[in-house]
């Protein structure tokens, strides 16, 4: 007999879940959308505290359809995912992390959203328990957007529901060979592939939630498998995209969000051999992605930063951190009858430094809670600003 098509299947990728599996589980089998339209594909990764066996105990009496593979450990979070998606029947898929938990109607919610709208794609609303969540998506519920033209782009996880046969089509998978990384280079594919992306704003469809034992993958990998994320991410983006603000637009998300913490606070704290590994490891990154249009949508302490990175100054690049750790806010300098507002930190108009004024330059959103400052022209100055910036900031070919 052929089993009827479940609308979705939950992949759960486990290792040492437990006592997290419970909830997890739980939530599964609490979805309003009932159980003849669920299929869960569990994947115990190796455990050895429970986790495989709380699985099979929960397939032999709850009422869905629960398939349980248990392997041994892969090493990350990808391969279980890959496991699970290449088993699964769904029309579409969902990656649910085996220590956190979906709202309440959360797939209900979701595939009524892709099924109105044909997307391939749906964000539904997370809130975060002992554990910050994404939050500039939420603004507003979406029936149809894209990467380009909202701010999906700052959530790569993979817990978002996807149409399997797209997934299927476009062979995208989780690269194995990553560490950490593995879901925004997958969700960043998706976002690029998609016909179209919903998202759910008005509604909490999954909580993300901490570890008391700080068992995250992404908080236990090092330094180093961050710029092998931030490299993949980049080289994604450059293939998938051409030149262009697209293409920019894109790539403030690894530089922001994956390769800037890198020179963060943790980085006077480094040894002198860690902070050169860090800018050899940036190098490449830099010389082949960083380009005056992409600093110019960051904030000017990021930009400034990573300019000294692209340098090859931590002499410098110490000094503005120590200035940071110590000072809420630098010192504003209008000019031009208040049109334009420089932040001073370290180094600015510093000859013997020779950096630019342009790194010191706010965008009008860092501005505009500048006393005397005034609003006018902000695309012309804009403009200006970026011109001025890919002269100055963008390496030599």
């Amino acid at each position: 007999m052929t089993l009827a098509q479940p609308d979705v299947t939950v992949v759960i990728g486990a290792y040492e879940a437990m006592p997290y599996l419970v909830a997890c589980l739980a939530s599964v089998e609490a979805q309003t959308i009932g159980p003849a339209r669920i299929e869960v594909i569990a994947v115990d990764d190796g455990s050895a505290d429970g986790t495989g066996e709380y699985l099979e105990e929960f397939a032999a009496r709850t009422r869905l359809d629960v398939t349980v593979i248990r392997q041994d450990n892969s090493g990350g979070p990808g391969g279980p995912r890959n496991v699970g998606l290449g088993k699964a029947r769904g029309r579409y898929v969902f990656f649910l992390d085996a220590d956190d938990r979906l709202g309440p109607e959360a797939l209900a919610r979701m595939v009524a959203m892709a099924d109105r709208n044909g997307t391939d794609v749906v964000l539904g609303r997370v809130e975060g328990v002992n554990r910050k969540p994404p939050t500039s998506m939420w603004g507003q519920t979406l029936e149809r957007t894209d990467v380009f033209s909202s701010t999906i782009k700052f959530t790569l996880s993979a817990q978002k529901l996807f149409r399997r046969t797209f997934l299927e089509r476009h062979g995208i998978r989780f690269d194995e060979s990553l560490w950490t990384g593995e879901d925004a280079l997958f969700t960043m594919e998706a976002y690029l592939r998609a016909d179209g992306v919903s998202v759910i704003a008005d509604h909490t469809c999954y909580y993300l939630v901490g570890r008391e034992d700080g068992k995250h993958v992404t908080k236990t990998g090092g330094h180093t498998p961050r710029f092998d994320s931030a490299r993949a991410l980049m080289n994604l983006i450059a293939d998938m995209v051409p030149p262009g603000a697209r293409r920019d637009a894109l790539m403030v998300r690894p530089f922001l969000v994956t390769l800037l913490p890198q020179f963060g606070p943790t980085f006077l704290t480094d040894t002198e051999a860690l902070r050169r590994e860090k800018l050899e490891l940036a190098r490449p990154l830099m010389d082949a992605h960083w380009t005056g249009e992409v600093a110019h949508r960051l904030r000017v302490h990021e930009r400034l930063r990573l300019q000294l990175v692209a340098m090859g100054r931590p002499d410098l690049l110490v000094e503005v951190l120590e200035f940071m750790r110590t000072k809420d806010t630098p010192r504003a300098v209008l000019e031009k009858g208040g049109r334009r507002v420089y932040f001073a930190y370290p180094f600015f108009r510093d000859r013997s430094a020779g950096l630019p004024d342009s790194l010191y330059l706010a965008e009008p959103r860092e501005a505009r809670h500048v006393a005397g400052y005034r609003e006018v022209g902000v695309d012309q100055l804009l403009r200006r600003a970026v011109r001025k910036a890919r002269r100055v900031l963008t390496p030599a070919a």
